[in-house]
């Protein structure tokens, strides 16, 4: 029998169920903390936000939410539903996933993350591989840090990333694609400008540009500092993106490392640069396409990869199988 509120109660069948935009406005509150953010997050306007937390509060029984006229705070029973609401939105968008794929491979929407220091110089490839061979297919391009990459591929917010590894993240399932050397980027009248053969050892003693925090280019240049001997921090000057860290090099400020494929597109900005190559093995990275373990569309992103070796092969860089 319905109680005074219109819930049914006891177990039977006249229970309410929530709907789904009831759980999207619950869960963009949760994640925000701030009705008007959450309203823009999901594109709801502001009072039918506050309206579908109310209506879901109803239908469950509990108060989900602590508002104050400062603040919005999860109750205690907020915390624990709001778990299960990301659960359930989840498994409703796998299963629209799914139809997806089955209806017809390579259509609808794929969104792709991408590192900054990827994007401007394979997303030309990327972009007309798409649009020569999958004219169906929408692509949606986000440029985010790995961090958030990887946090939005877990959460169902991106489909495929691009990136580099390895990850070592469980439930990511990585698709390699190439490797690619490390270049040193020295300004003109630089010792080591323009040479071949640079032992690694050299970077022991150079003042070294690198990127700012939450890079991954930045630790994999840590990285191969740590295995030329280095123990030091090497830098005090940093930057957001690798147009500006060349123009600090060009500028004298130090060197700098730059994967292969970014040089014909930063080293070109300016006429007082030089670059010197390493001596084998150089010190490089790899790059691969990352997938949920279990996608709906594994086979799609499977053969999207192989796709992408090929149209890769003319870039500087080192093609991979997929058994690599």
């Amino acid at each position: 029998m319905a109680s005074p509120t219109g819930r049914a109660g006891g177990k039977g069948g006249g229970r309410r169920s929530p709907s789904l935009a009831q759980l999207r406005a619950f869960t963009a509150v949760a994640e925000h903390l701030h009705f008007r953010d959450a309203a823009a997050a999901i594109g709801m306007s502001q009072p039918a936000l506050s309206g579908a937390v109310s209506a879901l509060e109803e239908t469950l029984g509990v108060t989900l939410l602590e508002r104050t006229t400062r603040k919005v705070l999860l109750s205690p029973a907020g915390e624990r539903l709001a778990v299960r609401a990301r659960a359930v939105l989840a498994e409703v968008g796998a299963l629209m996933e799914e139809a997806e794929a089955v209806r017809a491979p390579f259509t609808g929407a794929l969104r792709l993350g991408v590192i900054p220091t990827v994007a401007p110089y394979l997303l030309p490839t990327v972009l007309r591989l798409v649009h020569d061979r999958y004219p169906d297919l929408d692509l949606q391009v986000h440029e985010e840090q790995t961090a958030s990459l990887l946090e939005g591929l877990t959460a169902g917010r991106l489909d495929l990333l691009l990136l580099a590894v390895p990850l070592g993240v469980p439930g990511v399932l990585e698709l390699p694609l190439f490797d690619e050397d490390f270049v040193l980027v020295t300004p003109l009248g630089h010792g080591l400008g323009g040479r071949e053969g640079i032992p690694r050892e050299a970077l022991r003693e150079l003042r070294l540009l690198l990127l700012d925090e939450g890079h991954c280019l930045r630790d994999q240049a840590l990285d191969i500092c740590r295995e030329a001997g280095r123990a030091d921090a090497p830098v005090t000057t940093t930057a957001a993106g690798l147009s500006t860290l060349v123009q600090l090099v060009a500028g004298g400020l130090g060197v700098t490392l730059l994967p292969r494929t970014a040089v014909k597109v930063e080293t070109t900005r300016s006429d007082q640069l030089l670059t010197g190559y390493f001596a084998d093995p150089a010190p490089t990275r790899r790059i691969a396409l990352a997938m949920r373990s279990g996608a709906a569309r594994s086979t799609e992103y499977q053969e999207l990869a192989e796709a992408l070796r090929g149209a890769l092969r003319p870039l500087p860089v080192r093609v991979l199988d997929a058994k690599a």
